[in-house]
């Protein structure tokens, strides 16, 4: 279960791998391959077998894409990896590209000749992507190729084989609602709009048919497709191996078993009754709406119909977070006391705490997994957003500097994400100003009352605010959203620059606003919240959402500059902390507790 820090991917591997694809793609009549960081069920925990791109590369951020020509190649970063991408990649042989300064399209129409014939894999990009590419390529005088074989997969001799873990119900207690109930809700959505849709991200399906599976990293996800009719019937797709006798069992009648293989034939079957397939074109492969079509069924371009509904949880799934953010909350606590203690020793490196951290989870005797890789960055390694430490880029904690944690825990009723910026030391005049401007902005959003309609876009502005103030700001969203025991990244809701989904009662994000200094610390501070009820406030006219923080884990208060705070701001953070000590002591032995007493003692301005 344990968090395993080698890392095989580095820079030295572009130079032996590159060339190997390069002769594969000439042997296959193609200029050029687009490899992006997917696989077919379109999610972004992938299996070892579908990572490609950092087999590749050398790069292992969560987001990505590279472009492999005769004599150029490119991989495209987001915000996020600009500093990590330079780590983990020759730069020689591929050169980072940041979205969306620029993108895959941009690069090809400038590089792109005519003649060139430019594969992709039609089970790794969604009809809009494809569409996109096409329109590049025809511009250029160069066509769009689909691979009937991934030309990576020809040359990764040593590839893992697809994942065979079990599949398991996930009890009624814990869903809040029934499969059937669930199916039928999609089932009347697709009335009027389609006879069928395809689903293929792992989360969906695990919370349509309320089951869970271990097929994936740092979530408890199945790999399979479904397809649900407009008449409440069901299909399966999946290896029929990891289906139990139990889970057989559990899974409602009108679901139908078949192994993946035989997608084709069950789409053809299909076509005398389904005449129309609602499909999310950037989720469902090229190839499924290619077999589609080649029955005369019509394609109708909507949503995944799962994800608003899995993103507003229901009165167990908000129980169950709460008792999970609890369990979670004693776990920071425990190692936060522990780094205390360990930090002035110069002894303490960044792969000791994390791995110290998911000792501390474990011992609740509820962790299945930890929800993504910890980001445990000490002073330098802080700055870069997703930090990911390897046994090379391993760094002790230096006096006088900051810490940065970013971490999370999978359990049976909750899934958490948390990130506490640490003084290891004595923090200087700029870090708590830095670190006092992420708090206010934090605690904005926190504060926020919204109505009805409003979307993540519009809170995000609350979050930069005082860094704006100072001529700062961070380059990556506020918050994304989590799921119940399910991805710890859930769309649709999202509270950034491009969050333009309206938030929901029910919807769980995070709330972390940061500030990085390259190359010398970075500043994070993340709670989980969960969208209320509208309420009306008192004397006024509209009911407003509020937030509830989830997330209960004491704040660094020796980085705060009390005085760059309002009576609210402050007022807030002396209240949460009354409340995390008031929840979290009691389950504390003596030792923790008086740390954690002065952990969250009233701050005062001076």
């Amino acid at each position: 279960m344990f968090q395993e820090f080698s890392d095989q991917a580095c820079p030295e591997q572009g130079r032996v791998r590159l060339p190997l694809l390069r002769e594969e793609l000439q042997e296959q009549g193609l200029s050029g391959f687009i490899v992006p960081r997917a696989d077919e069920y379109g999610g972004e925990n992938l299996a070892p077998y579908a990572e490609r791109l950092s087999w590749l590369t050398g790069f292992t951020g969560s987001a990505g894409t590279s472009v492999i020509l005769k004599t150029k190649a490119a991989v495209f970063i987001d915000g996020r990896y600009t500093l990590q991408v330079r780590d983990q990649v020759d730069t020689e042989l591929l050169t980072p590209i940041s979205v969306p300064q620029s993108s895959v399209s941009k690069w090809l129409e400038a590089n792109l000749s005519s003649g060139d014939v430019i594969g992709f894999d039609p089970w790794l990009h969604g009809s809009r992507d494809v569409a996109r590419l096409q329109d590049v390529c025809e511009k250029a005088g160069a066509e769009l190729k689909a691979c009937e074989t991934n030309p990576i997969d020809a040359i990764w001799t040593n590839q893992p084989e697809r994942p065979k873990a079990p599949i398991v119900p996930h009890p009624m207690s814990l869903a809040g609602q029934t499969a059937e109930e669930k199916l039928n809700k999609i089932s009347k959505q697709l009335q009027g709009k389609a006879d069928a849709t395809f689903i293929t991200q792992g989360d969906s399906i695990a919370w349509l048919l309320n089951i869970r599976g271990s097929d994936v990293p740092r979530a408890p996800l199945p790999l399979a497709f479904a397809i649900v009719t407009a008449a409440s019937k069901a299909i399966l797709l999946i290896d029929p191996s990891k289906l139990t006798a139990e889970t057989r069992a559990h899974l409602p009648d009108s679901v139908t078993i078949e192994p993946l293989d035989n997608l084709p034939t069950i789409i053809s079957n299909l076509a005398a009754s389904v005449k129309s397939w609602m499909l999310d074109d950037q989720l469902v492969p090229f190839a499924v709406k290619t077999i589609i079509e080649a029955t005369g069924a019509e394609v109708v371009i909507g949503p995944d119909l799962c994800l608003k509904p899995k993103s507003a949880k229901n009165k167990a799934e908000l129980a169950g977070m709460r008792t999970a953010h609890l369990r979670d909350g004693i776990a920071m606590c425990n190692f936060l006391a522990w780094l205390d203690t360990m930090a002035p020793t110069d002894s303490l490196d960044e792969i000791a705490a994390a791995s110290a951290l998911e000792h501390f989870r474990s011992a609740s005797g509820c962790l299945k997994d930890i929800s993504f890789e910890t980001i445990s960055g000490a002073g330098p390694n802080g700055a870069i957003v997703h930090y990911r430490v390897s046994e090379a880029s391993n760094r002790k904690f230096d006096q006088n500097s900051l810490y940065l944690v970013d971490s999370g825990g999978q359990y049976p009723d909750g899934t958490t994400d948390i990130t506490r910026t640490i003084a290891i030391g004595t923090p200087d005049t700029e870090m708590k100003d830095r670190f006092t401007r992420v708090l206010k902005g934090m605690i904005a959003v926190s504060m926020a009352r919204f109505p009805k309609g409003a979307n993540g876009a519009q809170l995000d502005t609350l979050a930069r605010m005082p860094l704006w103030q100072a001529g700062l700001d961070y380059a990556h969203g506020t918050g994304h959203g989590v799921g119940s025991y399910l991805c710890v990244h859930e769309g649709p809701q999202r509270i950034s620059k491009a969050g333009a989904v309206p938030l929901e009662t029910g919807n769980i994000l995070s709330n972390e606003p940061g500030y990085y200094k390259t190359g010398a610390w970075g500043i994070r501070i993340e709670n989980l919240l969960a969208v209320t009820e509208p309420e009306t406030i008192k004397d006024g006219e509209d009911a407003m959402h509020a937030f509830e923080t989830l997330t209960l884990c004491p704040i660094d208060h020796r980085l705060v500059d009390a005085r760059l705070l309002t009576q609210s701001e402050l007022d807030w953070f002396n209240d949460y902390h009354e409340r995390v000590f008031a929840e979290l002591s009691g389950d504390l032995d003596e030792k923790t507790r008086a740390w954690l007493a002065e952990a969250t003692k009233p701050l005062h301005k001076s």
